[in-house]
């Protein structure tokens, strides 16, 4: 049995389908303040820990889940980063640099996956719309592969201790559009969250390039 914290989001039912394609039960469990999460944990022999997107104290949510797994007699943790997790400019993805050092020092068995940005953030049905340069390259994550890295890591021996940035192919966003045939073009920020504005800012000036042979070799894809 593998608990996944944060099952119910698109991220933690692309595990627990990768993890059913392999026969290993998942116990989802929803992403909040968790009063009894370690008798929710009790019996499994794994976590994967996803936090809410943009949640204001990261290391905060990371640190109590942590706790509870290992009151629980959890064993082991996934805990789901994002690529580039050190990056001063944007300071949602220092929490997540943050949280990896808590999950190293835990005393748990543990991996840490690095996600690229997902592809399926794009939506390419139709005429696309970026706060961000088209012309910047990402390595690019499909939401079925990081399942199935995720399933891999958390029932196959020789992970632990491993940190593994991942991607399924590199490419700008208009190579993307231009492929899907459809037009992509660059609006102004909607100034949504200060945190957002500080990635599209990063984006403009760097992208988020990912490596691919890493994820190729993952799961066995030539």
């Amino acid at each position: 049995m593998i608990a996944v914290l944060g099952g119910h989001g698109k991220t933690g039912r692309a595990v627990c389908s990768a993890l059913a394609d392999r026969g290993v039960d998942a116990r989802p469990l929803g992403r909040a303040d968790w009063p009894d999460l370690a008798s929710e944990v009790a019996g499994c022999e794994a976590a994967y820990v996803i936090a809410p997107n943009l949640h204001p104290d990261e290391p905060a949510y990371v640190a109590s889940a942590l706790a509870a797994l290992g009151s629980a007699g959890v064993e082991r943790v996934v805990y789901h980063s994002v690529a580039s997790p050190y990056a001063p400019a944007m300071p949602h993805h220092l929490g997540k640099a943050v949280s990896e050092d808590l999950v190293r020092r835990s005393g748990l068995g543990w991996t840490i996956l690095q996600p690229g940005a997902y592809l399926q953030n794009l939506d390419l049905t139709g005429p696309l719309d970026l706060p961000y340069s088209p012309d910047v390259r990402f390595g690019f994550l499909d939401l079925a592969d990081l399942g199935r890295a995720a399933a891999v890591v958390l029932t196959e021996p020789g992970h632990g201790g491993a940190t593994y940035e991942l991607a399924t192919r590199v490419a700008t966003v208009r190579e993307l559009a231009d492929e899907a045939g459809v037009p992509v073009r660059r609006v102004a920020d909607p100034g949504t969250h200060p945190w957002l504005s500080a990635m599209f800012a990063y984006y403009d000036d760097h992208g988020l390039p990912v490596g691919t042979r890493v994820l190729d070799a993952m799961v066995q894809r030539r």
